[in-house]
């Protein structure tokens, strides 16, 4: 979390929108070399596999992106000068929001109005 922003939870594990959309997911997330680096590959894969290897190559991006979507927001938060704050295991995002804030009451007015924030 970078000084003065709003922490940024972000789940672990596979991104069913980093498999469908790809570098749009990215994109959408702000993970803009990561977006820009697929885009990339998917324009050379397109022009450059024959059809059946472009094919096998898409779906393998496609999965890789899935794997490592979440991965790849993370790096691309540490660049922008965000710090890892806590790590956190929750079954939803708001009993992972709760989670940290029990742990890190310091973050409590990132979150909420400073007046409700004790």
């Amino acid at each position: 979390m970078r000084q003065g922003t709003t922490p940024v939870l972000v789940r672990e594990g596979f991104s069913w929108g980093a498999l469908f959309f790809g570098p749009l997911w990215l994109a959408a997330h702000r993970a803009w070399i990561p977006a820009v680096l697929t885009m990339v590959a998917i324009v050379l894969i397109t022009f450059l596999a024959p059809d059946g290897v472009a094919t096998v190559l898409m779906v393998g991006l496609g999965w890789l992106l899935g794997l490592a979507g979440q991965d790849l927001r993370r790096w691309s938060l540490d660049h922008r000068g965000y710090l890892l704050a806590q790590v956190v295991a929750a079954h939803t995002e708001l009993a992972a929001l709760e989670r940290l804030l029990t742990r890190r009451p310091d973050l409590r007015g990132s979150y909420m109005p400073p007046e409700m924030a004790r």
